[in-house]
Parts: C-alpha cells; sequence; structure tokens
C-alpha cells in the first residue's frame, strides 16, 4: 500500500523534482536527515573498491564504459548513478563519498560499502572452501570502518549522538555476494539456503551495533530476485521450460530469494520489537524489481530486453563471466537508459532511479509506526 511509507509533504516533492529532471529543492534544508551513512556492497559503493584495487569480475568498474554518465569511471558498478546517489539528492545532501577517499568531505555522511563484500567473514567461506577473494572488508570490516570515523570526527560522545540521531542508516544490501559466490561455484540449493540465517545474523548484529552507538533511522534492504538477474539467467540455463516462470526468470533461484527476504523481514520485526524508539525499516527490493519488470514499458525501457546486460560480450542474455563488462570484445549498448541490467549483475542508472523512486513512493518500502514523527521537516 502506498500509504506504508510515509514522507513529510517537502520530502515527497523533493523526489518529485529529482525523478522528473535529477535536480534537488532547497526548500528541503530543513529536514531532519542530515546524513547518510551506508554499509553494503556493490549496490551502494560509490568507490571504495575502486580505491582498494578491484580483482576478478570487478577488475573492469575503473574501465569505461563504467561511469559513462559522469564521463569517467567513479567505481559506481553501474553506467552512473545508484540508489544511494538517488536518495542523497532527495533529501538535499550531496553525494556520500566514499570512505576510503581520505581526501572527501564527510559532512553529509560516509559510505562504507564496498563492491564484492560479503555480511559474512572471509573465514566463514574459506572453511567451505569457497572462493571470496575480491575484497576483505565484509559487514564486520565495515562496521569496525564507522566506529574509526567516528573517533576521528565526533568531539564528544554527545556530539556523535545528536550527528548519529540525525542521521540515516542504509545497512545492505548486503548477503547476496555470500550467495552469489557460493551459487557460482556450483554449491547445492540445499547447502547454500542453509547459511541464510547466518546471513541474516551478520546484517541484524550490525543493526544491533549501530543503534548502540546512537542510530536511530535505519533502512535495511532484502534481496533482489536473482533469478531474473542475466548473469544467472546464463550461468543456470536449461532447456527446461518449467524452470521458469511467467517473466522467463529462474524460479528457483527466485524462491531462494524470498527465503532470504522472509527471514530478513522477520528478523527487522524482532528489531523494532527490541527497539521500539528507533525507526527501522524494510526495503522491498525484491518487489520493487519486480515492479519494474511488470511495468517497464511505462517507465520506458526497451521490453525486448528486459533480461538482457546493456554491457557484455555476446549471448542471449549479454553476459560472459569470462568476458565481463569493460574487459576486452565486450561492447555497451547505445541507449543504456533503455536497459535495466547494466553489466549482468548491476543496474543501469535509469533502473536504480525507477527503483529508488518505487521505493521512496509506492509503497515498497514498511516502516514501523513512528515513521511520521521521524520524517517530520
Amino acid at each position: 500500500m502506498m500509504t506504508n511509507f510515509s514522507f513529510c509533504p517537502l520530502i515527497i516533492l523533493s523526489f518529485l523534482l529529482v525523478f522528473q529532471s535529477h535536480g534537488t529543492s532547497a526548500a528541503q534544508k530543513d529536514c531532519f536527515v542530515n546524513a547518510i551513512y551506508s554499509f553494503g556492497d556493490s549496490i551502494a559503493d560509490t568507490g571504495n573498491l575502486l580505491r582498494e584495487g578491484p580483482v576478478g569480475f570487478f577488475a573492469t568498474i575503473g574501465s569505461y564504459p563504467y561511469g559513462e554518465t559522469f564521463k569517467k569511471p567513479t567505481g559506481r558498478c553501474s553506467d552512473g548513478l545508484l540508489m544511494i546517489d538517488f536518495f542523497a539528492m532527495a533529501l538535499n545532501l550531496s553525494f556520500i563519498n566514499p570512505y576510503l577517499d581520505k581526501s572527501a568531505n564527510f559532512d553529509n555522511g560516509a559510505n562504507f560499502a564496498v563492491a564484492g563484500a560479503t555480511a559474512l567473514d572471509r573465514s566463514f567461506f574459506i572453511e567451505r572452501g569457497i572462493y571470496s577473494t575480491f575484497t576483505n572488508n565484509p559487514l564486520s570490516a565495515q562496521l569496525d570502518w564507522f566506529k574509526a570515523h567516528l573517533n576521528s570526527t565526533c568531539s564528544s560522545q554527545q556530539d556523535c549522538a545528536k550527528r548519529l540521531g540525525q542521521s540515516l542508516f542504509l545497512l545492505g544490501e548486503i548477503g547476496g555476494n555470500d550467495y552469489n559466490y557460493a551459487f557460482f561455484q556450483g554449491r547445492s540449493m540445499e547447502e547454500v539456503t542453509s547459511y541464510v540465517p547466518e546471513v541474516v545474523k551478520s546484517i541484524t548484529d550490525t543493526a544491533k551495533e549501530v543503534i548502540s552507538l546512537g542510530a536511530t533511522q535505519l533502512v535495511v534492504p532484502g534481496n533482489f530476485p536473482i533469478g531474473c538477474s542475466p548473469s544467472y539467467l546464463s550461468m543456470f540455463y536449461t532447456a527446461d521450460a518449467n524452470a521458469y516462470d511467467e517473466r522467463k526468470c529462474l524460479k528457483s533461484f527466485n524462491s531462494f530469494s524470498s527465503y532470504h527476504n522472509k527471514q530478513l523481514q522477520a528478523a527487522v520485526d524482532e528489531l523494532r520489537r527490541a527497539y521500539p524508539n528507533v525507526t527501522i525499516m524494510y526495503a522491498d527490493y525484491h518487489e520493487a524489481f519486480v515492479h519494474l519488470l511488470d511495468h517497464a514499458s511505462d517507465f520506458g525501457f526497451n521490453t525486448d530486453s528486459l533480461l538482457t546486460a546493456c554491457c557484455g560480450s555476446g549471448g542471449e542474455y549479454n553476459f560472459e563471466i569470462s568476458a565481463m563488462c569493460g574487459a576486452p570484445g565486450s561492447s555497451s549498448c547505445s541507449d543504456p537508459n533503455q536497459y535495466i541490467s547494466w553489466d549482468g549483475l548491476h543496474l543501469t542508472q535509469e533502473a536504480y532511479r525507477v527503483m529508488a523512486q518505487s521505493l521512496i513512493m509506492e509503497g515498497f518500502a514498511y516502516p514501523n509506526d513512528r515513521v511520521q514523527e521521524t520524517w517530520t521537516c
């Protein structure tokens, strides 16, 4: 329902301006949120992995055509902006700089997300023989960065509490890579499903930690329907028509994503009960993405390429893991705004814009009963 996610009128006006013209509203200055702190993976990374040194199938994010909207690569895994950028614009904040950019201004918050990051520590995957060395900065390391950042920027505990009380925390999307690495290396659905509770616990433990430090407004996103991703559609192609749903997505992997999301939503409900004075919102990336697919033509996307990557090296879904976007032999489409998928793993700027719009204005995020108080300007 539309009423599930209430923002103050000026925030809604600001989002309307952003989504129509990519502009911002000067009237937004008096709203309660004046900083964003972000944790997660490539869905939110605005340049940390680029500064760390990307490897594996993330190696090309520092090369054109990544960032073509900016006329240069920025470390964002897209042709341009991400959802976090649209959230910042709507709140009249500057783009949230990556923590590893030590020359950056962090007055409006900091982004600790790292492309390739996992919710679980690397040791978990090493014990199971799963290769996951694209970055060694999982959620726990990002939390350590956040604490170090507070220690270096807060003048006192009271100063920190005031700053965090007026900030929005984005705890994800995270967890997707915990599953991607395992699935891409041939692990069974049963094995990967068995550690969903541990992934969810890592996310909620981090939520508890930032709340203990003073956070009062959190957004916890779910995972995308991975069975609709060109990467999964390409790597797990089957001639069995029964394996696909009415959208031509892989049913088993979408069911897995739904299972993760149900577990996460239940955990978020428990957090709300444990912290009744904290606003904890669940952002339903799964249903927002399905909404995008179902209404793609209304949003201006080419309906013939909904499950095809804009940038890739060929095949039915324009995705080859051995020749990702930016690698020799790959090429990008002439108009990314017509495509939902940018490189088979991540979305285009236009798709992220529509996703952000849906999450904020179309009821795909669910707050507790204190959201109206929190978002009063």
